[in-house]
């Protein structure tokens, strides 16, 4: 007879589902408290009504703001007990009792999902077990973009008032000036600096020297650094000192990025706003002999002041810093001699080591390896192209293939978001708004393939200089002289590795190196 051993049933564990509510006030008023208390209590109700729910507990918050989630220490206890597998789903009252920061609430969705386990929120109607995790994170990012736009929108509009009705306070006091928290004050020790600035200035003094007279005498400028031409002409050039107060000189987009307000916007002028320092004559006169050098210099105010008046105007980049080189006069044995210096090593030589290089040097550097070129074109330039062409068409391919997935991808959500609007998950507003996106962003995919399938022979700048290049290499005979107009015309820009050695940043992509004498 075969022996039968009896294996003893296990006790199947319960099927429900392990629920827990999650409640944050953000002030300790009684009234929130209330509010606590009434939200702690409707959860209970809530869950126990439910046969196929388990009461898993309830996590709560007083006084605390939403902003970060490492400021909530029943937050922080909830996902503890979700990584030991003590909850299977989550309810809260909305996003923002649940995060107020986006960034957050994203990071603990997905933490969340990875632990399999889903929340609800309330208000929004929405559930993370019912979508596709990836469109749930793409409509709450979208949700975060609209909080971000709105909470800047009421910010510009609420600074525009302050501007308007003169009751806005400078955040940050300029050099000369103290700060007590609702008005500025003249700092006597300061005023006397700017002063000084003023008169020599006046004095037919250059900002340059200003700032080198004021580095010498070990004279700390607004924090505790060294003076520059830079700060100097930014203090020469300011309104604050005369008592008046010009607002909204710089603005944010939105894209949130900052620019300097050349007429974009309206700007608010707010005169005898404070203390004055120096004199409106004095002010006044400073402007007029700026604007008399600047003309004598054709520097032209504005982002992109200084205008290209050499050839290698703000083309050498040191190697050593990163900063271009200025353009300087020496005084030799015989002669004087144009050089150009790198700026960091003029304003501070223990931070940049790197000494001069003479403009005649440069100019014969550049003839010779054009002249390289010229000479050897068919075993440089030629091979290049090909290479160019080849490369780029092959990466082209890739980026076909990988827009199409993307296409496909896109497809997929849109066909999703439809069942989930279908399906009540989701309001039409909601829909329509997601939806939209996704078609813009369709069409911009069909864009971008057309566009690598008009330009499938590569690079097209790239190739187009390195075309450019070759044709003139192929029809010129060698050079005897620098021309300027040459060197613009091909060279992006100059990167000096060292006195003695430099290399000639090609617009076709090259980067050819020459050896110069000190």
């Amino acid at each position: 007879m075969k022996n039968i051993t009896k294996i003893a049933s296990i006790p199947s564990h319960t099927s429900k589902l392990r629920v827990a509510a999650y409640c944050r006030v953000s002030t300790e008023s009684d009234a929130q408290l209330e509010s606590l208390e009434t939200q702690k209590s409707h959860y209970e109700k809530y869950i126990a009504s439910r046969d196929d729910w388990e009461f898993a507990g309830i996590y709560y918050d007083e006084g605390i703001s939403g902003t970060k989630k490492e400021n909530r220490s029943e937050l922080l206890r909830l996902m503890a007990d979700c990584k030991a597998k003590k909850i299977d789903h989550i309810i809260t009252k909305s996003i923002s009792r649940f995060s107020r920061n986006t960034t957050d609430c994203l990071e603990l969705i997905r933490k969340l999902l990875q632990l399999n386990v889903t929340v609800f929120f309330e208000k929004e109607n929405i559930n993370t077990g019912s979508m596709e995790s990836e469109l749930f994170l793409s409509v709450l990012s979208s949700m975060a973009q609209g909080e971000s736009t709105s909470i800047s929108d009421n910010i510009r509009w609420s600074v525009k008032q302050r501007f308007q009705n003169g009751t806005f306070k400078l955040s940050y006091p300029p050099y000369g000036y103290l700060w007590n928290g609702s008005n500025l004050s003249i700092d006597l020790k300061q005023a006397n600096i700017i002063k000084r600035i003023f008169s020599d200035a006046l004095s037919g003094k250059g900002a340059e020297t200003i700032a080198k007279e004021l580095n010498a005498q070990n004279i700390p400028s607004k924090k505790d650094g060294r003076w520059t031409s830079s700060t100097i002409l930014g203090i020469l050039s300011n309104e604050k000192y005369v008592g008046d107060a010009v607002f909204q000189k710089t603005f944010t987009d939105e894209s949130f990025t900052r620019h300097r307000n050349i007429g974009q916007l309206d700007m608010y002028l707010a005169a005898g706003h404070h203390p004055a320092i120096i004199s409106h004559e004095d002010f006044d006169a400073v402007q007029k002999l700026i604007a008399q050098r600047a003309a004598e210099k054709n520097i032209e105010k504005g982002s992109d002041k200084y205008q290209k008046r050499y050839a290698f105007s703000g083309k050498i980049i040191c190697g050593e810093c990163g900063n271009t080189f200025k353009r300087r006069v020496h005084s030799g044995a015989y002669k004087k001699y144009i050089a150009w210096c790198c700026n960091t090593h003029l304003s501070d030589i223990s931070s940049c080591s790197m000494k001069y290089i003479r403009d005649d040097k440069l100019q014969v550097a550049f003839v010779t390896m054009l002249n390289k070129l010229i000479y050897s074109h068919k075993l440089v330039l030629r091979p290049y192209q090909r290479a160019i062409e080849n490369n780029s068409r092959d990466e082209a391919l890739g980026r076909i293939q990988h827009l199409e997935n993307l296409l496909e991808r896109n497809l997929e959500q849109r066909e999703t978001l439809t069942r989930l609007m279908t399906q009540g998950y989701i309001d039409q507003v909601l829909y329509n708004r997601e939806n939209n996106a996704l078609l813009t962003q369709a069409d911009e995919y069909r864009a971008d393939i057309e566009v690598i399938n008009a330009n499938m022979s590569g690079d097209v700048s790239k190739l187009s200089e390195t075309v450019k290049l070759l044709r003139f290499a192929e029809q010129t005979d060698m050079l005897e002289n620098f021309n300027e107009e040459l060197f613009t015309s091909f060279v992006d820009h100059i990167q000096v590795f060292s006195r003695s050695e430099i290399g000639f940043v090609l617009k076709c992509g090259l980067t050819l190196k020459e050896r110069i004498g000190d």
